[in-house]
């Protein structure tokens, strides 16, 4: 049966920005994990300011397809996955497919992360990374499952909050001390065939896989029947930026700090969990001061916990509206939803447990398999926006058009490179 065309409604009904802003902010805590802590650090720490031209240049051509989910939503009224099924449920199932291989192992990613930091808050010598990454993954399934979207948000918002406060005094007091460069040191060149495996893993998740930019569409509809507000196109847009430049500034705060704390001394971070842990509280403290060791494993471990927690909420929460629009049954998506969550984190924890052997091992599949895929998620999300359904006033103009253009050509080649340079390692 074909889907009924979507009449365009009234989107200047009376209500406050504070009602609409939460789906972007939740969206940049997802963000603010692996790519933010781990390789844009790393990128700062091994490359200095070299990379920054292409972290601007893929949050640029990243933008339009995480701008869709809440610009589609804004503009109809229903979630973007709904647009997936009007286009053609193959496209929903493309979707649900990949949606589900990236849920496993970024699951598996952040939850591996947040074990390691955790380590620092003074846990007794025998747990072990993989183990914390269980209970950590657990506790998250469980403030999504009674605490539901409500708790989800509040808790998000304050957890942002403390890391760019804490960010920013880090990098100044890392600016005031200037560059820790020895003297005759020679830098590797990011451009050099050694390097293309770590630029795959810092644009995979930088500054989130595209496969995210569904969940706001998703929690702009749980916001809805939270506040009874829904959010105008105006206010969409002003939460969804606010989230999306929150996560663009903070990735360059901590390339900035890996360039101005560790380039250029002759270290480098550890591939182990733990270690690597210790190290980046290290570059911190170095920067601060040993006095905030102890704040800043704080606030690096709540990061991560954030991020593990958009995660558990928002692969599962995709899976689970992706199964009631192909079962017809909308009204049991929260069953679903639940479902998924539980069947995720079983996935996740049997990659951690039984195929990882380190951090970088995990995080490395985890970025590939999110880089991989960008071009199909991309593609899908630009689709749904340009829909006949889609009121002609809110779809892509030609500003927009172009560069979401110009963004699959370079997703499509980067992944195209990425194939034809790991099959010649072959």
């Amino acid at each position: 049966m074909k889907e009924q065309r979507i009449v365009p409604t009234d989107l200047s009904q009376k209500g406050n920005l504070l009602q609409a802003l939460g789906p972007g902010i939740l969206m940049a805590a997802a963000a603010v994990g692996g790519s933010h802590l781990v390789a844009s650090t790393k990128a700062g720490a091994q490359f200095g300011w070299s990379l920054l031209i292409v972290m601007l240049l893929v949050n640029l051509f990243k933008y339009p397809f995480f701008m869709y989910g809440a610009r589609y939503t804004a503009a109809t009224g229903e979630t973007i996955l709904h647009g997936y099924r009007r286009l053609g449920k193959g496209y929903l199932l493309a979707f649900f497919l990949l949606n589900l291989v990236n849920a496993v192992f970024n699951i598996a990613g952040v939850s591996l992360i947040s074990g390691s930091l955790a380590l620092n808050l003074g846990m007794p010598g025998h747990w072990e990374p993989k183990v914390l990454s269980l209970v950590i993954s657990s506790g998250c399934a469980a403030i999504i499952i009674f605490g539901h979207y409500h708790l989800l948000d509040k808790v998000t918002k304050v957890i942002m909050l403390l890391l760019t406060v804490c960010t920013l005094f880090a990098v100044m007091m890392a600016l005031s001390k200037g560059s820790q460069m020895v003297e005759g040191f020679e830098a590797d060149s990011p451009w050099a065939l050694a390097s293309v495996g770590f630029l795959v893993q810092f644009m995979g998740w930088m500054p989130a896989p595209i496969d995210v930019g569904a969940w706001p569409s998703l929690w702009m509809m749980s916001r809805e029947k939270e506040t009874g507000y829904r959010a105008s196109m105006k206010h969409a847009m002003i939460d969804f930026h606010i989230g999306y430049l929150g996560t663009t500034v903070l990735a360059m705060f901590f390339l900035a700090l890996g360039a101005l704390v560790m380039f250029g001394t002759g270290e480098s971070f550890s591939p182990k969990g733990g270690v690597f842990a210790g190290e980046f509280i290290t570059l911190y403290a170095r920067s601060i001061g040993d006095w905030a060791r102890p704040v800043v494993a704080v606030a690096a471990f709540i990061t991560m916990f954030s991020t593990t927690l958009t995660c558990v909420d928002g692969y599962p929460r995709s899976l689970g509206v992706s199964m009631a629009l192909f079962r017809h049954q909308e009204g049991k998506w929260q069953q679903f939803h639940i479902f998924w969550i539980l069947l995720c984190l079983v996935a996740a924890m049997t990659v951690n447990f039984c195929f990882v052997t380190n951090l970088g091992q995990m995080l490395f599949l985890a970025m590939v398999v999110s880089f991989v895929t960008s071009p199909v998620f991309a593609w899908i999300n630009f689709a749904a926006m340009r829909a006949e359904w889609v009121p002609e006033i809110y779809r892509p103009g030609r500003v927009l058009t172009a560069l979401s253009w110009a963004g699959l050509v370079f997703l499509t080649a980067c992944s195209l490179g990425f194939v034809y340079w790991w099959l010649k390692l072959k």
